[in-house]
C-alpha cells in the first residue's frame, strides 16, 4: 500500500471516542427495537382506522404491503451506503425519516396518509436495518450477530401488544402511540450523535445506491439455503401481522384492539425466546428446528380453525400454535443469517445483511398484498387464512429439500459463543461472481 493511501485511509479511520461498547451494542440493538415496534405499532388500529375511514380488507393489506415494497426498496438502494459513509449518518438520517413518519401517523386523516406515513416509515427502517446490523458486528461479532436475530423478535412483540394497550387503554388513540415513539427516535438520534464510528469511509458511495448483487463462490450455497428459510419465517410475520387481527376477533367475538395486537405479540414473543434458548445450538440444527417448529405450528392453527365456528377451543388453538410456529420463526431467522453472516469482511457487512433483508421483506409483502385480493374476490377471511398458511407450510418444505440436498455440500458456519471475543481478519474471496450486493468473502483460517 503506498503512503498516499494509507494518509488517505488514516484520515478516515472511525471515531474512537464516544460510549464504550456495551453501551453502544445497548444503543443500536434499542433502535432495531424501536424500528420492528414501529412498524408493528398500525397492526393493531387497523380495525380502528376501518371502522373511521371505511376501506375494505383488501385496503388493510395495501397498507401493510406498501410498507414492505418500501423496506425493499430502501434497502436495495440504500442497503450499502454504511460501508462507504459510515454507519452513523445513515442512522441519523433513518431516524429522521422515522420521526417524519411518526409525524404523519398521528395527523393522518385517511388511507392517504396511512399509505403516505407506512412508505416513510419503510425507506426508513430499510436504510438502517443493514447499517445497525453492520454496526453491532463491527462492535462484537459474537454480541452483535446474537443482537440481530433477538432485536427484531423483540420489537415486533413490543410494538404489537404496547400499541394495542395504549389504544384500549388511553387517550387519543390514533396518536399517542406514534408520539410516544417519536419521542423515542428523537432521543435515539441524541444517542447516535455520542456513537463512535465504526465503518471506515470508502470510496464507491455514490456507485454503491445503484441497486446490485455480488456474491463470491464461497457464500453463493449458504445464501441459496438460507434464502428459502427466510422468506418462509417473514412469509409468517406477515400472515399475522395482516391477517392476524381479523381472525382473532372472528374467533373470540371480541372488538378489542388488545385482542387485535396479541396474535403478533405471541409470535414473535416466541420467537424472541428462540433465539435465546438456541443461541448455542449448531446452524443447520437450528434451521431444521425452524422448519419443523413452523410446520408444526401451523397445521395446529389450521386445524384450530377449521371448523370456522370460533369459541375458547379454537382460539386456545390458534396461540398454541401461533407459539409454537413462531419458536420456528426465532430459530429458522437466527440459523439463516448465521448461516451466512460469517462469510462477511467487515467492510461488506451493511450490503450482506441487506440482502437478507430483501429477501425476509419479499416474504413478508408478497403473500400478504395477495391475501387481501383473496379476501375480497376469494373465499373470504377463513378461507384465505387456510389458503396462506398452506402456501407457507408448503414453502417451509422446499427450505427442508434445500437444507437436505445441500447436506455435507456446505461446511456449517460455526456456532458463535457466548462470550465476546475479536473476529478474525477477513481476507477477500479469490472469486467473485457479480449480480449485485457487495461480494462476500471467506474468513481465512
Amino acid at each position: 500500500m503506498s503512503h498516499a493511501t494509507t494518509a488517505r485511509h488514516a484520515a478516515h479511520k472511525p471515531r474512537r471516542h464516544g460510549p464504550g461498547p456495551l453501551a453502544s451494542l445497548a444503543l443500536l440493538a434499542s433502535i432495531v427495537v424501536s424500528l420492528l415496534a414501529a412498524s408493528s405499532a398500525p397492526t393493531p388500529l387497523y380495525a380502528v382506522y376501518q371502522r373511521h375511514w371505511g376501506f375494505s380488507p383488501i385496503t388493510t393489506t395495501v397498507v401493510f404491503g406498501v410498507y414492505a415494497l418500501a423496506v425493499l426498496v430502501s434497502l436495495l438502494v440504500f442497503g450499502r451506503i454504511s460501508d462507504h459513509i459510515g454507519r452513523r449518518p445513515v442512522l441519523l438520517a433513518a431516524l429522521a425519516a422515522q420521526v417524519v413518519a411518526m409525524t404523519v401517523f398521528a395527523t393522518a386523516g385517511g388511507v392517504g396518509a396511512l399509505l403516505a406515513a407506512r412508505a416513510v416509515q419503510g425507506v426508513g427502517t430499510g436504510a438502517a436495518l443493514g447499517a445497525i446490523g453492520a454496526g453491532m458486528l463491527d462492535i462484537d461479532r459474537n454480541r452483535g450477530g446474537f443482537l440481530n436475530s433477538f432485536a427484531p423478535a423483540v420489537g415486533t412483540a413490543g410494538g404489537a401488544l404496547l400499541s394495542g394497550l395504549i389504544v384500549q387503554y388511553l387517550p387519543a388513540p390514533t396518536h399517542l402511540v406514534y408520539l410516544v415513539l417519536l419521542g423515542v427516535f428523537a432521543l435515539q438520534a441524541l444517542g447516535v450523535l455520542a456513537l463512535r464510528e465504526t465503518a471506515s469511509r470508502t470510496p464507491g458511495a455514490r456507485a454503491a445506491l445503484v441497486p446490485e448483487i455480488r456474491l463470491p463462490k464461497a457464500a453463493r450455497t449458504p445464501v441459496a439455503i438460507a434464502a428459502p428459510v427466510l422468506f418462509a419465517v417473514w412469509s409468517l410475520t406477515g400472515f399475522y401481522g395482516a391477517l392476524g387481527p381479523a381472525v382473532i376477533r372472528s374467533l373470540v367475538h371480541s372488538t378489542s384492539v388488545v385482542w387485535g395486537g396479541l396474535p403478533l405479540f405471541v409470535l414473535a414473543g416466541s420467537a424472541g425466546l428462540a433465539v435465546l434458548a438456541l443461541r448455542a445450538a449448531a446452524t443447520r440444527t437450528m434451521m431444521f428446528l425452524g422448519i419443523g417448529a413452523l410446520v408444526a405450528g401451523l397445521a395446529i392453527t389450521l386445524v384450530s380453525l377449521g371448523s370456522g365456528t370460533g369459541g375458547t377451543p379454537a382460539a386456545t388453538g390458534f396461540f398454541v400454535g401461533t407459539a409454537i410456529a413462531g419458536f420456528g420463526f426465532g430459530s429458522g431467522f437466527q440459523g439463516g443469517l448465521r448461516m451466512v453472516v460469517p462469510h462477511t469482511a467487515p467492510h461488506e457487512r451493511a450490503g450482506v445483511l441487506s440482502l437478507l433483508y430483501v429477501v425476509s421483506y419479499l416474504g413478508l409483502g408478497v403473500p400478504a398484498v395477495i391475501a387481501g385480493e383473496l379476501i375480497v374476490h376469494g373465499g373470504g377471511l377463513l378461507q384465505t387464512v387456510r389458503e396462506y398458511g398452506t402456501a407457507v407450510v408448503l414453502l417451509a418444505l422446499v427450505a427442508l429439500t434445500g437444507l437436505l440436498l445441500s447436506g455435507r455440500r456446505t461446511q456449517p458456519a460455526a456456532v458463535i459463543p457466548a462470550q465476546a471475543g475479536p473476529a478474525p481478519r477477513a481476507t477477500p474471496a479469490p472469486e467473485v461472481v457479480r449480480a449485485g450486493l457487495p461480494g462476500l468473502t471467506r474468513r481465512s483460517p
